[in-house]
């Protein structure tokens, strides 16, 4: 394993985050919240459209952190500003680098509810033609997934639509993706194109347990005069909340992941609980239902391969049947162990023979390549030590972080 910058924040920085937390952030307003914002704060009428526009420009197509950046906006103006907003990104507590050059961010967010700043984390993977980002929705998660390590994290609270594109643009910041910035040397990217091509919400947490929040974050993503990500470039990845995934669909009109893992009921049950609220013919009727759906634009199906569990040929039989005339493909992921499961991951000559038959019936279906494994960024791995404090606990951190300027313990 390779670990790059073990980055803590001292006292002086912890102290500007937390009176920055105190502020609200520019950034994951919508145009009119953001007009809304400037108007309540006194800016003319007339001006609110083209400061919006100036705005909006410089945090997400100039990536700016800092209001004194923003050079063709007046010196008062950016004062004010500086004096009532924030567009600063979230404090890094630490940044890894595995041997594949896949890297792993920790990532701290002020309390919100949650009583003591609250953690997560966001993973980088480098490809051949492209660069993907996997982002985080939630602190923690409900789900608890027998397999998924982040599912042995209870939930914390929800990410703010600010927190979720914080994620983005810190990681276009690391990397040199924004103009007039560079990666850190011997940084392993897409040799052309875009750093960050793709982004995917299969990080910690259920997205369509925070719909709202993931909807603005996503439509901000993919808006054509800011970051303008593609919305076939972006997918989000759910267990199976069928009531929101038609939603998705409609209202925010990104690629679709469904987290699968079994053909059966019982066995679904087991390894992804939500199951018992929303079995497979639910699910699969919702994913039939999905708008836009077709050859060109299938979903996607993930199946981590459990050793004895569900790597049968008569599973790969059952998921053949199961997804009849549903355009889809089919990811098989290796299981990736992490400290303390019970599950161990599926041969690789069975692995094979698996994705043989699977492709025998005419669907795509690729082993994914294990990554970031030496730093526990691979799928399922993603946890974060944030806990929700008891009341007293958490009166008395807040009142210390005052006491003390941001002290960070």
């Amino acid at each position: 394993m390779s670990v790059m910058d073990a980055m803590t924040i001292n006292k002086p920085q912890a102290a500007r985050a937390f009176a920055d937390a105190e502020k609200p952030s520019l950034i994951g307003m919508s145009r009119d919240e953001m007009g809304a914002a400037l108007r309540e704060k006194g800016v003319a009428e007339k001006q609110i459209k083209m400061r919006v526009s100036q705005l909006w420009n410089w945090i997400y197509v100039r990536g700016v952190s800092d209001f004194d950046h923003m050079t063709n906006v007046a010196k008062e103006m950016r004062e004010m500003l500086k004096q009532h907003f924030t567009i600063a990104r979230p404090e890094i507590v630490e940044e890894q680098v595995s041997n594949d050059g896949t890297r792993k961010w920790l990532l701290r967010f002020p309390p919100r509810g949650a009583g003591r700043p609250v953690e997560i984390e966001a993973v980088y993977i480098p490809e051949e033609g492209r660069g993907t980002l996997c982002i985080s929705s939630q602190v923690g998660c409900t789900l608890t997934c027998s397999f998924c390590h982040t599912g042995t994290q209870r939930l914390v609270r929800n990410l703010t639509a600010e927190e979720i594109l914080s994620q983005l643009l810190l990681a276009r910041d690391r990397l040199g993706d924004f103009p007039d910035r560079e990666a850190p040397q011997g940084t392993i990217m897409p040799a052309e194109g875009r750093k960050v091509s793709n982004i995917v919400m299969m990080g910690m947490g259920e997205p369509l347990y925070n719909f709202d929040s993931v909807k603005q974050a996503l439509l901000i993503a993919t808006d054509g005069d800011g970051l303008s990500l593609s919305k076939r470039r972006v997918t989000l990845s759910t267990s199976g909340v069928v009531p929101e995934i038609f939603r998705t669909g409609e209202e925010i009109g990104v690629m679709l992941a469904i987290s699968l893992h079994a053909v059966r009921d019982d066995l679904r049950d087991i390894l992804v609980p939500i199951n018992k609220k929303y079995p497979l013919k639910e699910l699969i009727e919702a994913c039939r239902a999905y708008p836009g759906l077709s050859n060109a634009r299938r979903i996607t199906f993930e199946y981590v391969m459990l050793k004895d569990v569900n790597d049968s040929l008569e599973d790969a039989k059952g998921l053949i049947k199961l997804l009849k005339g549903v355009p889809a493909k089919i990811n098989l992921i290796p299981f990736n162990p992490w400290p303390g499961t019970n599950y161990q991951c599926s041969d690789w000559e069975q692995i094979e023979k698996f994705a043989d038959f699977i492709n025998s019936a005419g669907y795509a279906s690729p082993i994914r390549t294990p990554r970031g494994r030496d730093i526990l960024a691979a799928c399922g791995q993603l946890k974060s030590e944030s806990e929700r404090m008891r009341k007293t606990e958490r009166l008395a951190f807040e009142a210390m972080m005052i006491a003390n300027h941001g002290a960070d313990d």
